[in-house]
């Protein structure tokens, strides 16, 4: 399974008949509990660095021309000077506008009771620390905007960094220059390589072959001539130098939407619930629109996303087993989207297994494949999202019958989102038989039933068979 890890700030270190079980799940109680106060949170490191590499003299030329631009964004216990994380970030604008990640700033923008957030520039000078104050977020793509309360003149006349222009396209290989604070040892260029959009990215990411470390995320990743082209975001926790950038064009937009809004202050989850709701849309719409493909058995009709959504990874018996033989997928979009340190939303994974028990015979396969079934978990409530609710029924798919669980969980602190399951196996042979799984987090309502009742077509016979 593919995950991201953040290049984040913490330094501690988804006929009629048949759309029976979907009428149910149309029953399950939307109440949301009161939401609990968050807890202190702030985003996870990623693991690992790779071996510091001699710069080039365009490495160090960009990061002299850039360095009194380039800031720490730290975020402090209210009351004292204690960091709970830091990040980077840059400036936009002569008035102190600052472009960094919305989960260097997440602690501070969702308890503001608790944290607070300040800057210090990579130059130093008299003005070279100071307070911040949110404009605004984008949480979707990970950003924030950011100002310097009372923008010192001395700062103001370093000018700012500024964006390179959508056209010419940018050249499959060509050099960028990632600029942070990695570690929170001090101000660094890395050098990589420009290779295009991630594939299967939910939302676009620039596939930068260079190595991010936790401190840097909300940093510029410069092109040749020194214009942002990316921000840092993320990095492959299971490779090396595979890191993820943020298009700068979505932080341009975060600028223009921004720059003259007023300080963003208190509950901040009612912000935070809208965004997401209409990114969910989003990606719903568009996982909807695609026809699933065929899994490939001689008997059963079972559903697969498309390669271009999902990534698959596929597994089976050992070709001697002497038991029950069996083929599984697994498919999860490849990106997330982070809320806090506790949780996050946005994805969604298929999963199916298919049985074949011919040489065990029908009491053994009944057994082991009803563990199979039973064994599957759907989740516990705590203080950020409620214990599951579920109906389970029988179900028609096109003449395969089915035996089908549909679990809701509400997010507690997201009104008007879920995560939702729907498990299935059919019922309809002694030796042999197939279990699907299809699981959605932070989706609507009416969006979960729509996923769910698209996900129970996908189920058939094999029309060869």
């Amino acid at each position: 399974m593919f995950l991201f890890s953040r290049a984040f700030a913490r330094m501690r270190c988804a006929s009629a008949a048949a759309w029976t079980l979907v009428l149910l799940m149309a029953a399950v109680a939307q109440a949301q509990t009161p939401p609990p106060s968050a807890a202190a949170a702030s985003a996870p490191d990623i693991t690992g660095s790779a071996p510091a590499v001699p710069v080039s003299d365009s490495a160090q030329r960009l990061y002299q021309a850039a360095r009194g631009k380039l800031l720490q964004v730290r975020t402090l216990l209210k009351d004292q000077g204690s960091q709970a994380s830091v990040g980077s970030g840059f400036l936009v604008s002569d008035q102190g506008h600052i472009i960094t990640n919305y989960h260097v700033v997440s602690q501070a923008a969702l308890q503001p009771q608790r944290y607070r957030l300040s800057y210090s520039m990579a130059q130093s000078g008299p003005d070279d620390q100071g307070a911040l104050e949110l404009l605004a977020f984008d949480i979707a793509h990970d950003l924030a905007l950011v100002r310097i309360v009372n923008m010192p003149k001395t700062l103001a006349a370093r000018g700012a960094l500024a964006f390179r222009p959508a056209m010419p396209a940018v050249a499959r290989g060509e050099r960028i220059y990632s600029l942070g604070n990695p570690l929170d040892v001090g101000f660094a260029v890395v050098e990589g390589n420009y290779n295009g959009l991630v594939e299967r990215s939910v939302n676009p990411h620039i596939f930068f072959s260079g190595s991010l470390n936790p401190g840097m995320s909300g940093g510029p990743a410069l092109d040749e001539n020194g214009r942002v082209m990316g921000v840092n975001v993320a990095t492959r926790r299971d490779g090396e130098q595979v890191s993820f950038l943020v298009p700068a064009e979505f932080a341009q937009a975060l600028l223009q939407r921004g720059r003259d809004a007023k300080p963003l202050m208190g509950d901040l989850w009612p912000e935070v619930t809208r965004q997401l709701t209409a990114h969910q849309d989003n990606v719903v719409q568009r996982f909807l629109a695609l026809p699933w493909r065929s899994a490939g058995h001689v008997r059963y009709r079972v559903p697969v996303p498309q390669d271009d959504f999902m990534r698959c990874w596929g597994s089976s018996s050992p070709s001697d087993n002497k038991g029950m033989a069996f083929e599984r997928s697994d498919c999860q979009t490849d990106s997330t989207v982070f809320v806090n340190d506790r949780f996050s939303v946005g994805f969604l994974s298929v999963r199916h297994e298919v049985y074949d028990a011919r040489r065990i015979g029908a009491i053994r396969f009944a057994r082991e494949y009803s563990e199979s079934f039973a064994n599957e978990s759907f989740g516990r409530g705590g203080d950020l999202i409620t214990a599951p609710q579920c109906r389970e029924n029988f179900i028609d798919a096109a003449g395969l019958p089915l035996r089908g669980v549909a679990c809701f969980r509400a997010y507690k602190k997201l009104p008007g989102l879920y995560a939702v399951s729907v498990l299935v196996t059919s019922v309809d042979a002694k030796t042999e038989g197939v279990q699907g799984r299809f699981d959605a987090f932070g989706v609507s309502f009416s969006n979960a039933l729509a996923l769910s009742e698209y996900y129970l077509r996908g189920f058939g016979w094999n029309p060869s068979r």
